[in-house]
């Protein structure tokens, strides 16, 4: 047969061998899948997340190996489509200065808190999503939901993490400057817990980036794969609240934090180390 097929007969037996043998990537994409099974959100998980997952359960393994490992099993990502911004600017308000300047890092928690509007399409109408993002663990501390854009959904939201977090004084949120942010009540909730407004410009969606990646992975990690055109307003509201609040702040790795915790565990143990020291 050999002599047929013009085939080497010692590489016809050691291809025999090889082939009985499990390759280290085959072992390597077993872990890799007892990772995704964890929980079905974790499908969603790419390379540097999986490595992340692999280093805490122990496993020595490298970037490209991984990477190589999800190319060979078809689980390599897409990428993400990006957000449309929705905000209208009020030319005719005082406009805050840009505290932030594109530096998302933070020493602390509630330092810096970021906040946006991102609009869903549903069934029975859009719905729009208000988020209070702190930079110092991606965190995010509050969430108002609603069926319109007005300035009491951004309230709404600002009021839910000052009252979570019951931080001292000076923190800095940051938005655009669209109308709702702009608006006499809005600057007076901001007043009223003495923390300090940053804006940035509408449009310029590299000055509230950390934000629009939020958004961004929101939508390509569930909206989008769930076809909420189909779904109603109360129906998406529940999704998002349980993706947001109890996966992604406590089960989602975080490849931005130190051994890609999650974000409320980030926070947790940052301010208990804090405590006792």
């Amino acid at each position: 047969m050999c002599k047929i097929l013009s085939v080497n007969e010692k590489g016809y037996y050691k291809k025999l061998k090889v082939g009985k043998r499990i390759l280290k990537w085959q072992k390597l994409l077993c872990e890799i899948h007892k990772v995704l099974n964890e929980d079905v959100n974790n499908d969603n998980y790419g390379a540097k997340r999986i490595l992340l997952a692999l280093q805490q359960k122990g496993i020595k393994t490298s970037l490209s190996s991984v990477r190589r490992a999800m190319r060979k099993g078809n689980l390599v990502k897409p990428n993400r489509r990006s957000p449309d911004g929705l905000t209208k600017k009020d030319k005719k308000a005082m406009q805050p200065e840009n505290l932030i300047k594109r530096d998302f890092t933070a020493s602390k928690p509630n330092e810096k808190w970021l906040t946006d509007i991102t609009q869903v399409n549903c069934k029975d109408g859009k719905l729009y999503i208000a988020p209070i993002f702190d930079c110092f663990s991606g965190e995010i501390v509050s969430l108002a939901m609603d069926r319109n854009m007005k300035k009491e959904l951004c309230i709404s939201a600002l009021e839910a993490a000052f009252k979570a977090r019951k931080p001292k004084t000076g923190v800095i949120v940051h938005s655009d400057a669209g109308s709702q942010y702009t608006s006499y009540d809005y600057k007076s909730t901001i007043g009223k817990y003495k923390a300090i407004q940053s804006m940035s410009d509408v449009g310029k969606c590299y000055d509230n980036a950390r934000m629009e990646s939020f958004f961004a992975t929101l939508k390509k990690e569930k909206l989008y794969k769930i076809k909420t055109e189909k779904m109603t307003v109360e129906e998406v509201k529940t999704v998002v609240f349980q993706y947001v609040m109890v996966y992604y702040n406590r089960k989602r790795i975080t490849t931005v934090n130190p051994d890609g915790l999650p974000p409320s565990i980030y926070r947790e143990r940052f301010e208990a180390q804090s405590s006792v020291a």
